[in-house]
């Protein structure tokens, strides 16, 4: 067989479910579908075949030819095949239902694992009378009788038949942090030579958090194209105020949360060193929000830059093996956040020097009567790789290597109530224990004030109990207490920590 024993062992898993529909208007077959608002980008989950097709004529409908460029990109990293013309990938058996990070994917590793995956899938349908064994993500077995077996690709070259100019490009991302620098480039270099109103669908398995950041991505491209092609056609309106225009003039509500803004540290570092950092915010947010949830003017799913200070909220309520997880994924997501925003300022930049770069042929052929250059979109050309322009700007990598966990993890107890606990722990802990309790709680109470009343609430509070209590324990009942946490005779909990301070204790 072929010379990768892992995908061999892979589960076959079908990539729909029950409930995969998330949003309103479906198309059948291929899940959340939507047009983000403004651009001819589209977003999307891993199609059936049938589904790839009532997309694909969804996206011309009568307007657009179908024999037009259409350009899909694919942002998975598991390999997918098509059993009777529904989707499954091969996923790590231990990574069912679950985000997977497959590591050091490329276009190529991918289309060999699928090729490779078909086979693997035939001698196990061989081997069970002609029904092939698959997961859902629940885990839960389930076997189907194969009629058809056929790759990602061959689905692709099937599609060709009725929309010619097709143009599928697989670029393998991981789910939280932002994609390679190089992957950019790729995506650039498929939408270079493209018109302004050629299609654009990005997909992953749902439609969420990859499609969602590869959309921010095509439709920066397409303010590129905007910006470099049309803004000396649009000087020559008479009565259009430019200024209206100017997608980096966005500004978003002031009353927000500064996390639900992306005032992270990092970001606002580095929207304060990056050459016009502040104005490449200001338009990554803006297509950002178009590409997210109708409350910030989408027609999707993920938020890429709330979501963040959504997770921030969730993680004061969780244990700590659930924190650490999340922790994690929290400081990914600002990487992609401000990779995002480094990307835009590339873009604003190309659009820039493709605009100075006519030449004067082009320049006799395309200057329009008020003197001004309008370059078509088609014949717009990038000189300058994204990772040329990262390392021209080396010191943003290091930037956010260092600074994505730069956020306040957990909440300041204040000095003067931190002070009164400590000194009533100190004169006489077990005298002082019942008032000890009551004035953590009142000082949590005062705290998390800003937090809704509910189960999260009670639980922030509780855990803050809990880790406060354990602070200001004297030093020899610490050392006690901890060791038996390590020990796992008990947990980080408030009347566990309680109890062992207690029982026993004359």
């Amino acid at each position: 067989m072929g010379e990768n024993p892992e995908i061999w062992k892979a589960a076959a898993m079908a990539d729909h479910f029950e409930k995969i529909q998330k949003l309103p208007d479906p198309i059948v077959g291929c899940p959340n579908f939507r047009r983000v608002p403004g651009y001819k980008v589209y977003c999307c989950g891993q199609p059936t075949i049938a589904g790839f097709e009532a997309a694909l004529a969804k996206v011309t409908g009568t307007a657009y030819p179908k024999e037009g460029k259409i350009i899909w990109f694919n942002l998975r990293q598991e390999p997918n095949v098509y059993v009777n013309g529904e989707p499954i990938c091969a996923r790590p058996p231990n990574k069912i239902g679950e985000y997977a990070e497959l590591g050091n994917v490329t276009r190529d590793s991918a289309k060999a694992d699928e090729e490779e995956f078909v086979k693997v899938c035939e001698g196990r349908a061989k081997e069970n009378g002609g029904k092939l064994k698959f997961v859902d993500i629940n885990k839960a077995e389930k076997e189907v009788e194969v009629k058809e077996l056929v790759t990602l690709s061959s689905v692709i070259e099937g599609l060709k038949a009725k929309f010619p100019g097709l143009v599928h490009m697989r670029i393998p991302v991981c789910n939280s942090a932002a994609p390679l620098e190089s992957d950019f480039d790729i995506l650039v270099k498929t939408l270079v030579g493209s018109n302004i109103n050629t299609p654009v669908i990005i997909n992953d398995q749902v439609g969420l958090s990859r499609a969602t950041t590869g959309c921010v991505a095509a439709c920066l491209f397409k303010e590129f194209q905007i910006s470099a092609s049309f803004e000396g056609l649009v000087e020559t309106v008479p009565g259009v105020n430019l200024n209206l225009l100017k997608m980096d003039r966005y500004t978003m509500d002031p009353a927000k949360d500064p996390l639900f803004r992306g005032e992270f540290e990092v970001v606002k570092t580095l929207a304060a060193t990056l050459k016009d950092g502040a104005a490449a915010k200001n338009e990554c947010d803006k297509v950002i929000d178009k590409n997210g949830t109708p409350k910030t003017g989408g027609t999707g799913i993920k938020q890429l830059r709330e979501n963040i200070a959504e997770s921030k909220l969730s993680y004061e309520i969780m244990d700590d093996a659930a924190q650490a997880f999340l922790k994690m994924k929290i400081m990914d997501n600002i990487h992609k956040y401000f990779y995002l925003i480094v990307f835009t300022a590339y873009i604003r930049e190309a659009a820039d020097l493709a605009r100075e770069a006519c030449t004067d042929e082009q320049k006799a052929a395309l200057t329009l009567s008020g003197g001004r250059c309008a370059i078509p979109a088609d014949q717009l050309k990038i000189g300058k790789t994204f990772v040329t322009f990262c390392e021209e700007n080396k010191a943003v990598r290091d930037l956010i290597e260092t600074g994505k966990g730069n956020l306040q993890w957990e909440r300041d107890i204040p000095p003067a109530a931190l002070a009164n606990l400590e000194s009533l722990a100190s004169s006489d802990f077990k005298a002082n224990l019942g008032k000890i309790i009551h004035d953590i709680y009142q000082t949590a109470h005062v705290m998390f004030s800003d937090m809704p009343q509910g189960d999260h609430k009670k639980r922030a509070k509780y855990r803050f109990a809990s880790k406060t209590l354990m602070r200001i324990l004297p030093p020899a009942l610490s050392k006690e207490i901890e060791a038996a946490i390590e020990k796992k005779s008990i947990t980080l909990d408030l009347y566990e920590i309680l109890g062992a301070c207690t029982w026993g204790k004359n």
